[in-house]
């Protein structure tokens, strides 16, 4: 078990760099970080594939679950959420996809957990996303009208994409022993990197205007670090956790990914979190602590 939570804390802190990396390099949209990142995922992946001793390839229905897979937790995922904050700015999408430990933890739970063991756990982090709520009320939703509540559809479709993804892929890991946890990131990485440049095809910029912005060296930079670290790397870890954790407590570590990502960006902009944003970290964390107790 302490493997796997170390496994899952190490992704969250990997996944909570991409949310401080748009902002180290100016000029890109979402989605070209997004392609970017994941096509160099995909590289990796096939790179690794090509370097092991005795590459192991998935059959069809191994590459339709990879396929599956890469669609829900990756590009249709990211895809969904960039159209979300198209249509109703960032803050409410923002406030969606962080209830996505909830409903993991909630949907996942093992059969033999009593519901009033996770409730301490549920309570806390639902008091911290309150909480951090409270402390971004002044940026303020989008534009209303329709506009609005599409772009708040989108977010729950978001929302649905990446907590299917989480359950299934820990329930396919828990099913297939035989494929090791690099494995299947690597078969990700490759149905993840085929799906990035169709993403960009559609809603990238052209490649001359990526070139010619002044970022250009920091922007491939930071997609080759997001792309190997925060993809495949996180990839691999967070499989670790899926298969020896349960899915409710794979859910709750979710909410590391948060904790760092304030971190980071409080460190980037180079202050202290307010008082209501470190009530809100101290939550979570406390959160964390008690659904690992709950799950001993």
């Amino acid at each position: 078990m302490l493997t796997g939570v170390l496994a899952g804390l190490l992704a969250g802190a990997l996944w909570g760099l991409v949310f401080v990396a748009p902002r180290m390099a100016s000029g890109y949209s979402p989605v070209d970080f997004s392609a970017g990142r994941f096509v160099a995922y995909g590289l990796t992946a096939l790179v690794m594939t090509g370097l092991a001793a005795r590459p192991r390839l998935p059959d069809g229905r191994q590459a339709l679950a990879a396929m599956g897979m890469s669609l829900l937790g990756f590009s249709g995922y990211y895809l969904l959420l960039v159209f979300a904050i198209r249509d109703a700015g960032t803050e409410v999408p923002s406030l969606v996809i962080g209830t996505i430990p909830l409903w993991v933890m909630l949907l996942g739970k093992p059969g033999h957990l009593r519901w009033s063991a996770l409730v301490p756990g549920l309570v806390l982090t639902a008091a911290g996303l309150a909480l951090m709520l409270a402390s971004t009320h002044a940026a303020g939703p989008a534009e209303g009208g329709a506009h609005f509540w599409r772009g708040v559809a989108f977010a729950a479709a978001s929302l649905a994409s990446w907590t299917a993804f989480a359950l299934l892929n820990s329930a396919w890991l828990k099913r297939h022993p035989e494929v090791n946890a690099t494995s299947w990131a690597n078969w990700l990485g490759l149905a993840t990197g085929g799906g990035a440049l169709v993403l960009w095809a559609v809603a990238g910029s052209p490649a001359s205007v990526l070139l010619a912005q002044p970022a250009a060296p920091m922007f491939a930079l930071l997609c080759l670090a997001t792309g190997v670290g925060s993809a495949w790397l996180a990839t691999i870890l967070w499989n670790v956790a899926s298969r020896r954790l349960s899915a409710s407590l794979c859910g709750q570590l979710i909410v590391s990914e948060t904790l760092f990502a304030l971190a980071y960006s409080f460190a980037w902009d180079g202050r202290w979190p307010a008082p209501a944003e470190a009530a809100a970290v101290l939550l979570f964390t406390l959160g964390i602590l008690a659904s690992i107790k709950a799950h001993r």
